[in-house]
């Protein structure tokens, strides 16, 4: 296998195979892109060089910046904790209304700002005081490789992974990427085929099957996003389709976030997602049995918080990324004891909701 190459700054790639003498398949992604002598994938990012797979943005980042976790959205994987997050460029999917897409759609290199090794990833989110590392922006899953090094990395000092992610991923790269992860936020962009078609240039399929993977084959720590579109994914129809789906293959404890879209990308002729969408969603995803329902990109103190689904007590109060009450204790509810899935420690950190830059060194 090829080392490194600093020069052209290109890293062997995995998860692909020779289709004849000029072509090789991506086998990472359900795209399995064809790719000919110099062509890159639709990610921008996985190119055949001389018959081989190269992942073209490892060690190369669009920026470093410490968040609160609350912003992944993971409300119960360590609260109030401080997040090292990072992404590089590119994209495998297609969404028109990409709410990163100055990043996922980069097709200039120069974009990536800051290199650094996966152990300097991991040896800045010790000395910042992170629980975790994020691999967020764009998709981890096109730069896997650069992300599971860094997940390494992390492991090693005692720092969680977190992959934010659309988990558009084949099951020949599934099992080798999560499990590398402690913590996932998968976003479920919507819940019909003609939605991932039309609008995010995918399929529906592979993303339910990565969330029954992760619920029936690891032990990673996941919570499901999905962004309301006005017209397009926000009818009750649809949010009663999908909740149903998930108590029926995932049960009722896996947190769902509905969060707010806003005009960008290609679909700046979209109208904000109005409040009450947000609240009238949680509403219905809860009266079906989902025991934590949350909505964000709004101010709903309300709807960002965490009660026990038992006694209705407030367990953790938020108002935006900033943490109030907390009443977990090992693990439970701190007033009938039930327990409350995630991943809890009794005293909650207190990074609150600042965002901080960090400059990292060369790869």
């Amino acid at each position: 296998m090829r080392l490194y190459d600093e020069e052209t700054q290109n890293f062997p790639g995995r998860w692909w195979h020779a289709i004849d003498e000029h072509r090789i398949q991506c086998d990472l992604c359900p795209r399995y892109c064809h790719l000919s002598e110099g062509q890159r994938g639709f990610c921008f990012v996985r190119q055949n060089i001389g018959g081989e797979m190269v992942l073209t943005t490892y060690g190369r980042s669009s920026g470093f910046c410490i968040d609160p976790i609350e912003k992944k959205p993971l409300n119960h994987f360590y609260p109030g904790s401080s997040v090292l997050s990072f992404g590089t460029a590119g994209c495998n999917l297609g969404c028109r209304f990409c709410q990163n897409w100055d990043m996922s759609k980069a097709r200039e290199m120069d974009k990536l700002a800051d290199q650094a090794s996966p152990e300097a990833i991991a040896q800045s989110a010790v000395e910042h005081g992170c629980r975790s590392v994020a691999f967020t922006y764009n998709d981890p899953v096109i730069f896997a490789e650069y992300a599971m090094d860094v997940a390494d990395a992390c492991h090693e000092v005692g720092v969680k992974t977190v992959a934010v992610t659309a988990g558009y991923i084949t099951e020949e790269a599934r099992m080798e990427f999560y499990s590398k992860m402690d913590a996932a936020n998968v976003d479920l962009k919507a819940f019909s085929e003609r939605f991932y078609r039309d609008l995010t240039f995918s399929h529906l399929g592979p993303v339910l099957e990565t969330l029954r993977f992760l619920k029936e084959e690891t032990k990673v720590w996941f919570e499901i996003t999905t962004l309301l579109i006005p017209g397009q994914n926000d009818s009750d129809e649809e949010i009663h389709r999908l909740t149903d789906w998930i108590l029926e293959n995932l049960g009722p404890e896996v947190p769902l976030h509905f969060t707010a879209f806003h005009p960008d990308f290609k679909m700046k002729n979209t109208q904000r997602t109005p409040s009450e969408t947000l609240r009238d969603a949680r509403s219905i995803a809860m009266s079906k049995g989902i025991y934590y329902v949350y909505t964000g990109n709004v101010h709903d103190s309300e709807g960002s918080s965490t009660a026990c689904p038992s006694c209705g007590a407030l367990l953790i109060e938020r108002d935006w990324y900033e943490l109030g009450e907390y009443h977990i204790r090992n693990g439970a509810c701190g007033y009938c004891s039930e327990p409350i899935p995630g991943c809890f420690e009794d005293q909650r950190e207190d990074w609150g909701s600042k965002r901080m830059r960090v400059g990292l060194g060369p790869i």
